[in-house]
């Protein structure tokens, strides 16, 4: 076969033939170069450990170790040069720190694997991210926090099915995203204690004959402890999938606020305006506003949640140890990681920047039939009515009120009456949408009092 017949079966990207093709699916320097500042972490303290174990001399430690320092600040001030042939950040640094300090550059690498290498990396570099969603969290949490306490005792409607339920207050709306973004955060922490294991000196799979001290390491990479087994060390993953699962979940929950933004802004609604910072214009609708960083928050966690599912498709058929299919792990988990962060920096603006309409917000709470459980409730509690018989009349009066085109409170007293004689003008105590939610003091409850009693806690627990 002819090399013009070649060149087009690879297409003319890879004109160079069946070489070019492995070269490309062979690094990972284009993606895992993100991990240089883990990667010369792990080789200062693998330095520093055969040292003092006596495996390489002192002064080819301490030229390793500063020769490593000068590679980090070419590649943070951008002269350094990646090398695709280098295949990965390893060997690229590896390559590097020979032309700086020579022959023991070659010593480094005693006792460890690639494969021990890039685990302790790419752990080293999911629990920095994990703490940057913790603080990200914190951040959301708190714009929360001012929002509910500003708005502990404004009304607004409560939803069922998108359809107006009952009163509540803005404050305690506000609170149930607390309560959800405060479960991410205890994710991420618990995440961040179960990864916290080094493995740093499991080698290829088996460990090494070489007399390594791996809690030195450990300890100078801020882990916990050295991992247990030296074929789970390499081949688990699980630190990174748990991360996308907790990413997951809590992009979940910023995809339902930004739902609910996006309808709250809206001209039907109008219960929020976001500022400026995160909405834009028509191009040819001057009068539009639209919520466009709520709507990219929303749809960005298709990435999130596709991450997840692509990883946990690569690692599950593999068998132990290491397998060249586990280079997929990285790009998933970046690119994750940089919409999560970006999600949440938006969210927490957003949240941190928006007005509520207090006035818009109580009009809404009133309407459609929201006191109807209040009135059940009452007929029980002052009547002694069965429920469900108090749940046959409040029915009746509904209907009763939205034939005549109104709601319950503009019923009178003789058409309440017309329905159940028994029915007093105390009825109209619990009909108003203010007492509906002060009456609301069952633990959990709407109530303003409880909600920022809610408040009060959160702030104590986070300092």
């Amino acid at each position: 076969m002819t090399d013009t017949t070649s060149n087009q079966m690879w297409g003319g990207r890879f004109a160079a033939g069946p070489d070019a093709i492995m070269e490309a699916i062979n690094a990972s320097i284009g993606f895992d170069k993100r991990m240089a500042a883990q990667d010369i972490a792990g080789s200062r303290a693998h330095a520093a450990m055969l040292a003092a174990t006596g495996i390489v001399s002192d002064s080819d430690a301490e030229a390793m170790r500063e020769g490593l320092l000068t590679v980090l600040s070419e590649i943070e001030d951008g002269t350094f040069e990646f090398s695709t042939a280098l295949e990965d950040i390893h060997m690229n640094v590896e390559a590097r720190l020979k032309e700086i300090i020579g022959d023991a550059a070659g010593r480094l690498h005693t006792g460890r694997s690639r494969n021990d290498q890039v685990a302790t990396d790419f752990r080293l570099w999911v629990r920095d991210q994990l703490d940057a969603t913790e603080g990200a969290l914190l951040a959301l949490i708190g714009a929360l926090l001012m929002q509910a306490e500003a708005g502990a005792d404004w009304v607004m409607p409560g939803f069922t099915h998108l359809q107006t339920a009952q009163p509540v207050t803005w404050g305690h709306h506000m609170m149930a995203y607390v309560e959800m973004f405060g479960r991410d955060l205890s994710r991420v922490r618990d995440a961040r204690a179960r990864m916290n294991e080094c493995p740093l000196g499991a080698a290829a799979l088996a460990g090494t004959s070489f007399p390594i001290d791996r809690e030195m390491t450990a300890k100078a990479l801020g882990f916990d402890r050295p991992s247990a087994n030296s074929l789970d060390a390499v081949s688990d993953r699980d630190f990174a999938l748990e991360f996308l699962s907790t990413a997951s979940i809590c992009a979940m929950h910023l995809s339902r606020m930004a739902e609910e933004l996006v309808i709250w802004s809206s001209a039907q609604f109008r219960f929020v305006a976001l500022s400026d910072r995160f909405s834009t214009g028509s191009s040819i609708m001057p009068q539009k506003k639209n919520p466009d960083a709520a709507e990219l928050i929303r749809a960005k966690i298709g990435r999130i949640f596709g991450a997840n599912v692509a990883l946990m498709t690569v690692m599950k058929g593999l068998p132990l140890a290491y397998s060249k299919d586990m280079q997929e792990d990285k790009e998933q988990v970046f690119d994750a990681a940089d919409n999560l962060m970006l999600a949440l920096a938006a969210m927490e603006g957003m949240v941190r920047d928006m007005s509520a309409n207090r006035d818009n917000l109580e009009a809404a709470a009133g309407s459609g039939f929201s006191t109807a459980t209040d009135l059940a409730d009452w007929l029980v509690r002052v009547l002694g009515m069965p429920f469900r018989e108090a749940h046959h009349v409040t029915g009746s009066l509904v209907a009763l009120a939205e034939g005549k085109g109104c709601d319950l409170p503009e019923l009178s007293l003789e058409e309440m009456q017309s329905v159940h004689g028994d029915i007093t003008q105390a009825v109209y105590d619990v009909l108003g949408v203010h007492n509906s939610v002060a009456s609301r003091m069952s633990y959990g409850g709407t109530a303003p009092e409880l909600v920022r009693a809610q408040v009060a806690r959160w702030k104590e627990m986070l300092g």
